[in-house]
């Protein structure tokens, strides 16, 4: 289970008012029946027949009949070993999400979700209770109640929804860099120029000097990476404009992470805030329903200008919060906006293609209320863009050199299967994930897409 699915299924529960809790296999690895033949030498404190006492103990082996822990195939023996039991009851899973597993009764439905050996069930009350017996009585199980803490994130269960956060990590991260005590900022990312020589996230010049490894580059990126993949999207282009310089980072790349550093220091409680219809209030542009997938896609042009490269943003939300998101420098040098915009619009809707897929296989399967035949809007500033979407690939002077494989969009619109429509500069909140902006406008789209500090929750 990736962390996408993770986060839908938690959108779910809110949207239905299911019931969620967290069951922990015991030595899930030692239940995988192994496929192939594996032997291994004779371990320390197994005892050799007596027969056996006059040859050295080298040159014995033994052959292993179940997996263990170690395997590089324990993994996926372990999984088989579980979809077969599962599947054999009547559960049903799909390559689109293999990792979850969806049984349907006259009276609900149970899902389970499989993470190595944790196993979140989420479904109707009935349901969780029969799972959760069939569950023990194949393999020894932990019972952890109510989900709060799975995948490295904490899940905090409140009246009006439920927030995913991860501050025990950040606080952790703060204090291995030292910065728990640093004064706060508003942004992760000082307002840039994108003028060459006076760009603070250019490449190292040649009178720069790279930066001693006490530093520990490499670490602050990875464990940003961690975070903006998770649960705060709000510092996802920050950290891909600086994760760039990885190779060779200079000081003005540390002050750069030292200013994300420093916006978790007073956001450091800040997730991804998931709320009952009841409590969802007026409804933003772009929302049918607190279940609806809806996206929006950005580009912002020459974002790299050293490269002559431009950065794809999307985001898709359900019930105004996100789900599913990137910040990406584009591998095309874009010849002006309007190539850049249609290179994020076409990977918007690869994303957008399968979140229509996979969330339908699980509303289905469950039998809640589901239009396949209903367009997923994404919503797009550049009017150009959406006409050449609507329309296809046009062969002239300005797009003669533009893939036709980027037309993909409009195959899917042509299909019903999406729908891109215009929305103004200001509300695109793609704009997170394309540039650096100013605090006013930062913040508005940091809520916008569902963030909120649990200690501003009622």
């Amino acid at each position: 289970m990736d962390v996408i699915t993770f986060r839908y299924l938690i959108s779910l529960v809110v949207s239905e008012k299911l019931n969620m809790q967290l069951m922990d296999v015991v030595t899930a690895y030692l239940y995988g029946d192994l496929d192939t033949e594996i032997y291994m030498k004779v371990p320390e404190g197994l005892k050799l027949p007596e027969s056996s006492s006059s040859r050295p103990r080298n040159t014995f082996s033994i052959k292993l009949r179940r997996s263990l822990y170690g395997l590089k195939q324990s993994g996926r023996m372990w999984y088989n070993r579980l979809s077969e039991y599962l599947i054999g009851l009547g559960y049903v899973n799909n390559d689109l999400c293999p990792c979850v597993f969806i049984k349907k009764s006259t009276s609900g439905y149970a899902i389970i979700a499989v993470y190595v050996d944790d196993m979140n069930l989420i479904g109707t009350s009935k349901e969780l209770i029969e799972t959760a017996e069939i569950l023990k009585k194949e393999f020894e199980m932990k019972d952890l109640g109510k989900t709060r803490y799975c995948l490295g994130l904490q899940i905090e269960h409140r009246k009006d929804g439920i927030l995913v956060h991860q501050s025990n990590y950040t606080q952790k991260v703060l204090r291995r860099f030292s910065h728990h005590d640093v004064k706060s900022s508003p942004t992760p990312m000082i307002v840039r120029t994108l003028d060459i020589n006076k760009d603070p996230f250019r490449p190292k010049g040649d009178d720069e000097e790279i930066l001693s490894p006490e530093c520990s580059y490499l670490g602050a990126i990875g464990a940003l990476l961690y975070l903006a993949q998770y649960t705060r999207p709000d510092i996802s282009f920050a950290v891909n404009c600086l994760a760039r310089h990885s190779i060779a980072p200079t000081r003005r790349h540390w002050n750069g992470i030292n200013d994300i550093f420093r916006y978790l220091k007073g956001t450091t409680d800040m997730g991804l805030f998931y709320p009952y219809a009841s409590s969802s209030g007026s409804t933003p542009l772009g929302t049918r329903n607190n279940a609806t997938l809806v996206g929006y896609a950005d580009a912002g042009y020459l974002s790299d200008p050293h490269k002559g490269r431009s950065q794809s943003g999307y985001v898709f939300t359900i019930g105004n919060t996100a789900i599913s998101w990137r910040s990406r420098k584009q591998t095309l040098v874009a010849t002006s906006t309007n190539h850049s915009e249609l290179i994020a619009l076409y990977e918007a809707t690869r994303e957008c293609v399968w979140l229509q897929a996979f969330i339908g296989h699980i509303r289905s399967t469950c039998e809640l209320s589901h239009d396949p035949d209903e367009p997923i809007i994404i919503y797009e500033d550049n009017t150009a863009v959406i006409d050449q979407a609507k329309h296809g690939y046009i062969k002239g002077d300005a797009t003669k050199h533009i893939s036709p494989k980027l037309f993909f969009t409009h195959q899917q619109q042509e299909h019903q299967k999406i729908e891109v429509k215009h929305i103004g500069s200001e509300s695109n909140h793609t704009d997170l994930f394309t540039k650096s902006l100013p605090k006013y406008s930062f913040q508005k789209h940091v809520k916008a897409i569902g963030l909120r500090k649990l200690s501003e929750l009622p």
